[in-house]
C-alpha cells in the first residue's frame, strides 16, 4: 500500500462503521456498474443501493498512491476482510463513486477536476442528486477541502480527514526536512544525493529500507543519534511505545522523500522544498547542524504553482475535519492553520468544525470517532434528524465517548434501537427518488454481495 493511503482505509470507517448496521437491517445489496474511464483518464466505479435509493451520493477522494505505480482505483483503500465500503454506504440509501485520478504520485489538482467530472457523469447516469458528499482522507482530505471551498455549489457537505489542508508547501518541507537532517546524522545509511535519489534507489527502496536503513537506524548504538534526529525533525510518537511508533514515522518520512519527491518536482514544475532560513533545533551542536545540513531553496515556478495547493479558509458548506495529534506522515499543524484561516474568515465553527483525536498515527480513527463525524457532517447540512441504536452498535467505552461528542456538538441521538439507524428530515425522506435505469451499452452489473 502507499505511503499516505497506507492507513486512509482506518478513515473509511467514518462511513463504512456508521453504514455496516443499518445495512445490515436492510438487508440491501449493492449494484456496481462495470468501471469506467473518464476523459482524463481516470477509472471511475459508481455503485448503486438495489432498492431504497435516498436520491443522494457519496463520493469517496482517495488516498496517496506512490508515484509510478499504475493509475488504478485502490482496492485496498476501499475493502476490508470485514466490509468494502461501496455495499455499505449502499446500505444506507446512498450512491457511492468514486475514481482513481488521471495520476499517481501527487495528483491533488488532478483528484479535484476527476471528482468534479464523476458528479457530472453520476447525474448524467443517474440523474442530478439532491445531495453529494465528498469524503476524503489524507491526499483525498485536502481535495475534499479545496473542493468544498471552490465549488459549494456542487457539495453540500464534506469531512476531510488527515489531510495536508493548512499549508502545502509546509507538507512538503516537514518531508524534505526530515531527509536532510537525517543525512547529518546518519551520513552512510542511504548512498547519493539525499535530494536527488537514484532511479535504482528508488525502484528498491522498500528492500534497501528494510534491509540497511532500518538495522543502522534502530541499532541501539545509534540510540542518541536517532532521539536528536525525532527532536529536530519533529517525528510525531507515542511515549509508551517510543520505538515502534519512532520506527513508523522514520519509515513514512523516508519512503515520501526518496520515493516521491521527484514527482512532487515534476508535478509542480520545479524543486517545491526550501530549507535556505530554516534553523533546526533540538541537536547536541545545533550551530554544527545548522552550518552543515544541505540548504536548498525553491523553484520560483513551484512556489507559484503551490499557490493552487492551498486552502483558503473561506467556506459557503459545512466542513468536518479529522485528525490526529500525533499524525507521522501529514502533521497536525495543518489543522491548526486550517482553524486559523476558518477563523479569519468566519467559520470556524459555523461551518468547519475541527475534530482532533489524541492519538498516534495517520488517519488513526475508533469506531465512535469515524461515526461521529461523517454523523456531524449530515447534521451541520441541516438532514439529519437523530442517530439511534448506539447501544447495539459500540462497547461501553465507545458509547461513552460518543455520547461525550454528541452532547457537547448538539448531535441528536438515542441508546435505544435494535440496529444503528440514520434519521433523516421528513422533508428529504419524503423527497426520495428511485434510481434511473442504467445507461445501456455499460455492460451487465456487477453484484455485490448483501450485507450481513
Amino acid at each position: 500500500m502507499s505511503l499516505l493511503g497506507r492507513v486512509a482505509l482506518l478513515s473509511l470507517a467514518t462511513l463504512a462503521l456508521l453504514s455496516s448496521s443499518a445495512g445490515t437491517a436492510r438487508a440491501q445489496s449493492s449494484v456496481c456498474q462495470p468501471d469506467g474511464v473518464q476523459a482524463s483518464g481516470s477509472i471511475y466505479r459508481i455503485c448503486m443501493p438495489a432498492s431504497g435509493y435516498n436520491g443522494m451520493l457519496v463520493v469517496w477522494a482517495h488516498g496517496f498512491q506512490d508515484a509510478g505505480t499504475p493509475v488504478s482505483i485502490p482496492e485496498d483503500q476501499l475493502c476490508t476482510p470485514n466490509f468494502c465500503l461501496p455495499e455499505l454506504v449502499n446500505g444506507l440509501g446512498f450512491a457511492f463513486a468514486t475514481n482513481s485520478y488521471s495520476k499517481t504520485g501527487l495528483a491533488v489538482l488532478q483528484g479535484e477536476a476527476d471528482i468534479l467530472d464523476l458528479v457530472k457523469i453520476f447525474a448524467a447516469q443517474h440523474g442530478q442528486p439532491q445531495k453529494v458528499y465528498l469524503v476524503g482522507a489524507s491526499e483525498g482530505g485536502i481535495i475534499t477541502a479545496l473542493s468544498l471551498e471552490q465549488h459549494p455549489d456542487v457539495f453540500s457537505a464534506g469531512l476531510a480527514a488527515c489531510g495536508p489542508i493548512g499549508d502545502f508547501q509546509y507538507q512538503l518541507n516537514y518531508f524534505g526536512g526530515a531527509r536532510v537532517t537525517f543525512q547529518y546524522f546518519f551520513p552512510n545509511a542511504i548512498p547519493g544525493d539525499p535530494l536527488n535519489p537514484s532511479p535504482e534507489l528508488v525502484a528498491n527502496w522498500s528492500a534497501y529500507y528494510e534491509s540497511i536503513v532500518k538495522p543502522i537506524v534502530f541499532d541501539p548504538a545509534n540510540r542518541h543519534p536517532l532521539d536528536q534526529w525525532v527532536k529536530v525533525a519533529h517525528l510525531p510518537f507515542d511515549a509508551d511505545n517510543y520505538i515502534a511508533t519512532v520506527a513508523v514515522s522514520v519509515r513514512d518520512v523516508l519512503r515520501y522523500s526518496v520515493v516521491n519527491l521527484k514527482d512532487a518536482a515534476t508535478t509542480l514544475g520545479g524543486f517545491p522544498f526550501d530549507n535556505a532560513l530554516r534553523w533546526y533545533s533540538g541537536s547536541d551542536n545545533d550551530l554544527l547542524l545548522n552550518l552543515s545540513v544541505r540548504r536548498v531553496s525553491a523553484d520560483p515556478a513551484a512556489v507559484a504553482a503551490m499557490k493552487a495547493y492551498n486552502t483558503t479558509g473561506v467556506l459557503s458548506r459545512p466542513l468536518i475535519t479529522l485528525h490526529t495529534l500525533r499524525d507521522q506522515q501529514v502533521p497536525y499543524a495543518h489543522e491548526q492553520i486550517y482553524a486559523l484561516k476558518t477563523l479569519l474568515s468566519g467559520s470556524l465553527f459555523t461551518r468547519h468544525l475541527p475534530i482532533p483525536i489524541d492519538r498516534f498515527g495517520h488517519c488513526n480513527f475508533t469506531a465512535d470517532e469515524a461515526l461521529f463525524s461523517f454523523a456531524v457532517m449530515l447534521l451541520y447540512d441541516g438532514i439529519l434528524d437523530q442517530v439511534s441504536g448506539t447501544a447495539s452498535f459500540f462497547t461501553a467505552p465507545q458509547l461513552a465517548r460518543f455520547e461525550s461528542r454528541a452532547k457537547a456538538a448538539g448531535l441528536p441521538y438515542r441508546r435505544g434501537g435494535q440496529n444503528l439507524t440514520f434519521k433523516l428530515k421528513t422533508a428529504l425522506a419524503a423527497g426520495h427518488r428511485t434510481p434511473h435505469a442504467m445507461r445501456a451499452g455499460t455492460g451487465a452489473p456487477r453484484l455485490v454481495a448483501p450485507l450481513r
